[in-house]
């Protein structure tokens, strides 16, 4: 029984060598490949990106044609930006989109270092007739890649 452990081989040195060699180019291809396409998603998505610039409130209750809302955005990024949908609420939770509401700034492609004013009418339905002095608004505005931006304000 000891004489038939015995007789076996191993692979040779240069065998073993050329396989690790085979295994660790394997794993460089595979890693290599992985994070090209994770980097490739990433700069993708930062090159759109857009800032809140400012938010004005104009009208007052007793004045509800001329209510609105101006929301001033820039795009930032490396690459041009479609503005599709912008929802309103007072709660970061339940968002009411509020796109119809808008008399300008939708559909509009915003170019890299491009400024834009979203103009959005009162009343809106679910929120009131006008804005209020003293309500937090959250405010989301969604782009044609497929990005939402969040951002809140506060109204003085």
């Amino acid at each position: 029984m000891i004489k038939l452990f015995n007789s076996k081989k191993g692979i040779s040195p240069i065998l073993a060598t050329l396989l690790l060699i085979v295994i660790a180019v394997a794993a460089i291809i595979v890693t290599y490949a992985w994070v090209m396409t994770y980097m490739g998603a990433q700069t993708g998505q930062a090159g759109v990106l857009i800032t809140h610039e400012t938010t004005r409130w104009y009208g007052s209750p007793t004045d509800a044609a001329k209510n609105r809302t101006d929301i001033i955005i820039k795009n930032i990024g490396t690459s041009t930006v479609k503005i599709v949908r912008v929802y309103f609420g007072t709660s970061a939770d339940n968002p009411i989109e509020v796109t119809a509401n808008c008399l300008q700034g939708i559909n509009t492609t915003l170019p890299q270092q491009g400024i834009t004013t979203i103009t959005v009418a009162w009343p809106i339905s679910e929120l009131g007739t006008t804005w209020s002095n003293g309500q937090t608004y959250h405010i989301w505005i969604a782009t044609d890649p497929g990005t939402t931006y969040k951002f809140t304000y506060y109204v003085s």
